[in-house]
């Protein structure tokens, strides 16, 4: 068991049965009443997010959970992945990885996260390089002012980026905001 008060980003825990990895964590304290804890949770299960809130002397049950290095190979009904090891086939719900699956690319090594030998969800890195394949011409002197064009990624993503960048060019994305970061 764990304090609520110990959540933090990226800790996972038990809350009900199902398993929660926290996204936003909030202290809350007014007046002269006790503190509240809210945080903003994803269900490992189904991808959901919800808020939950805990009264200040709660607590959870943690969870350990295992990252193992997988293979992506394709999408079908769900995101298949494959051990290069072993060459065992493990499947993850597309509802459960929905936000992260338009990063990867086939053939891709990522981290898969595990509880109790139940693949739940993905970490992606924090970047990924992708490549433009539809963007509008820069106008020549442009280049000096912060301004940004729209383009569409390899993957399917519109993301701003700036107006030097041409079709063709590698470009890194935060996965995090799905925002441009850099020319790769």
């Amino acid at each position: 068991m764990i304090p609520v008060t110990e959540l933090r980003k990226g800790v996972t825990f038990e809350f009900g049965g199902s398993p929660y990895k926290v996204l936003e964590y909030h202290h809350i304290k007014v007046g002269r009443g006790g503190a509240t804890i809210r945080v903003s949770v994803r269900n490992l299960v189904n991808g959901g997010t919800e808020e939950k809130t805990f009264n200040n002397g709660a607590s959870v049950k943690s969870i350990n959970t295992v990252k193992r290095r997988l293979q992506y190979l394709y999408e079908a009904e769900n995101a298949v992945f494959m051990d290069p090891k072993t060459f065992e086939q493990v499947e993850i719900g597309k509802t459960a990885i929905n936000q992260e699956l338009v990063y990867l690319k086939e053939g891709q090594q990522t981290d898969v996260l595990f509880w109790e030998e139940r693949a739940l969800g993905i970490e992606l890195p924090p970047n990924v390089t992708l490549t433009v394949t539809e963007a509008d011409p820069g106008v020549k002197g442009n280049s000096a002012s912060n301004f940004y064009k729209p383009a569409k990624l390899e993957n399917g993503l519109q993301v701003k980026v700036p107006l030097f960048i041409k079709v063709g060019e590698k470009v890194r994305v935060d996965t995090r905001t799905g925002q441009y970061v850099e020319r790769a």
